[in-house]
């Protein structure tokens, strides 16, 4: 199984700690990864994001032209990343920030979740919206075990925030719940 993803929003979202969590994660299931993140100026306010690509196989790019799957967290990423979308690819949307009538494709299949909504009612922290919508992508793609992810969360949380990681695995259940799959 091969699943490749690009995870964008707004520099400050946890674009990239997603990113890594899921590279990590998929690491220690045993399965060959890259993680491809954006560094530079886009990181401030403008539009962060990394690729993911997981697979059983050796990998021969971390580069990818038409991903698979999409999770968008703010507008100004729908608009720079929807046309890359493979086909029939799994569009992940943060409701709260992305309104669904941007979505200009029909070929897509949209899980719309309003991550921001669900991370400060029901988390109680809005900081956690991106691992809302990282718990709703791994219960949709099975690409990775969500029990593993949690098991990760120590490697990409410092010291100084391992204190939230209890608030980061209910956020990843929420979102794993609003793709079908209740952990």
């Amino acid at each position: 199984m091969t699943g490749d993803i690009i995870m964008a929003g707004f520099g400050g979202q946890g674009i990239l700690m997603i990113g890594n969590l899921l590279a990590l994660t998929a690491m220690e299931e045993g399965k060959h990864v890259t993680y491809f993140p954006a560094y530079g100026v886009e990181m401030r306010g403008g539009t962060a994001n990394c690729t993911v690509v997981v697979s059983d196989e050796e990998i021969g790019s971390p580069v990818v032209g038409r991903p698979k799957a999409l999770l968008i967290m703010n507008g100004p990423s729908m608009e720079k990343f929807l046309p890359m979308l493979a086909p029939g690819g799994d569009l992940i949307i943060n409701s709260s920030l992305v309104e669904e009538r941007l979505v200009t494709r029909n070929d897509v299949r949209l899980l719309s979740i309003p991550a921001d909504d669900i991370a400060r009612n029901k988390i109680g922290s809005r900081q956690m919206a991106s691992m809302v919508a990282l718990g709703a992508y791994v219960a949709r793609s099975g690409i990775v075990r969500l029990p593993t992810v949690f098991d990760c969360l120590p490697k990409v949380v410092s010291k100084k925030y391992e204190k939230f990681i209890p608030l980061n695995v209910n956020a990843l259940k929420e979102g794993a719940a609003l793709a079908g799959i209740h952990a």
